[in-house]
């Protein structure tokens, strides 16, 4: 493997975020907010017929690096542009629409819809959400690319959640003391840049969760189980070849350090290998702003070709294999919270290839990103 360049790249990398952990300012704190203020069109909370109109949106933009033995890649990337519209009307409903886009080539600019539905929050019991939406189970799947601890989330939930992400269907959730809970339906049909065709069947979600937090005195301490049952329909292409998806997850978090960990299995049809996986990722916050990430992830199939590598890694090799191991070791600097941030991680992976028909990885794959959401 070649580390020359990607050492360079780090030391650089890591020097600028120790820069920049100079003492913070009130001034510049105040400047974000008023920044931020832009987003926010309207809100008038005694307007008993729309509370808000807020701009929605994410921009992601980073430089990935693989150096491998299979192969070496380079790519400036934008990897994400959402924008759309969020509103409150009738101190219950919630609408969002919001639309990908690709200002890096001319066709398609449009990409797809992302969110796209209506929520009514009937109590903390009971909310309903029809339309299309997020589809949250395992660790990764149930986080927002917006507040992202890595810089990309994990190969366990690049094998074992529907990375489309967001697919139609209707969705209810809400709480109790420390309960929580979400079951949904949603289609799992032939995917396009709207709502999908709805030529496939469908699955079903069903999540459950218990906070410790207050019980532990700690800022979040969230145990979750998830479970998934697709009906198997080869025109269903929002999804992964799996039928059964079972996921739990916790999130451990005070104001210096926590853990994520994620233990997930899932039994394949039309040639997907059965998968199981593990995922681990400890951070330490070192300033207010400063935060250092590490990860650990472990993917298995019971067969051969079972594993996919994850977007960059894969771009020096398609193949499948039937064993992964990753190892993870990251910096992030938050200017403004999660809105906006600068991420940079390296991500230590070999892939075994039982078949031994080109799904083999060695490599260390480089990324560092600039994060900005409203």
């Amino acid at each position: 493997m070649r580390f020359d360049r990607t050492g360079s790249l780090l030391a650089v990398i890591v020097s600028g975020l120790l820069v920049l952990t100079a003492p913070e300012r009130a001034t510049a704190q105040s400047t974000y907010d008023d920044i931020w203020k832009f987003a926010e069109w309207y809100r008038d909370d005694q307007n008993e017929a729309v509370q808000s109109v807020l701009f929605s949106g994410r921009f992601q933009y980073e430089f990935a690096a693989v150096d491998a033995d299979q192969g070496t890649h380079r790519e400036w990337n934008v990897r994400r542009m959402r924008l759309g519209v969020k509103s409150e009307l009738f101190h219950r409903f919630t609408v969002h629409i919001e639309a990908g886009f690709n200002p890096q080539e001319r066709t398609p600019f449009y990409r797809r819809l992302t969110d796209a539905y209506v929520e009514w929050e009937a109590s903390d019991l009971f909310a309903l959400r029809v339309g299309k939406q997020a589809v949250p189970f395992t660790m990764g799947g149930s986080t927002s690319s917006k507040e992202l601890l890595t810089i990309d989330r994990s190969n366990l939930a690049n094998n074992m959640w529907f990375p489309e992400e967001y697919m139609p269907g209707v969705s209810a959730s809400g709480g109790r003391s420390n309960w929580l809970y979400l079951v949904g339906a949603y289609s799992g049909g032939s995917r396009n840049r709207w709502f999908g065709r709805f030529d496939g069947s469908a699955f079903g979600l069903l999540s459950i969760g218990y906070d410790f937090s207050a019980a532990l005195g700690v800022e979040n301490a969230l145990l979750r189980a998830n479970y998934v049952y697709q009906d198997p329909d080869p025109n269903n292409t929002f999804t992964r070849q799996l039928q059964h998806v079972a996921s739990v997850n916790f999130r451990f978090e005070t104001d210096r350090w926590g853990f994520h960990s994620d233990f997930s299995l899932g039994s394949g049809f039309m040639g997907q290998s059965d998968l199981w996986g593990v995922m681990t990722m400890p951070f330490f916050n070192l300033t207010s702003r400063l935060q250092v990430v590490g990860r650990h992830t472990y993917v298995r199939s019971q067969n051969g070709n079972g594993v996919r590598l994850a977007r960059y890694e894969n771009q020096v090799t398609d193949g499948r294999g039937d064993r992964y191991n990753g190892f993870y070791v990251g910096v992030n600097y938050y200017f403004y919270g999660h809105k906006l941030k600068l991420q940079s991680g390296l991500q230590f992976g070999d892939m075994d290839d039982s078949a031994a028909d080109g799904g083999a990885y060695s490599g260390i794959a480089s990324t560092t990103g600039l994060r900005v959401s409203w």
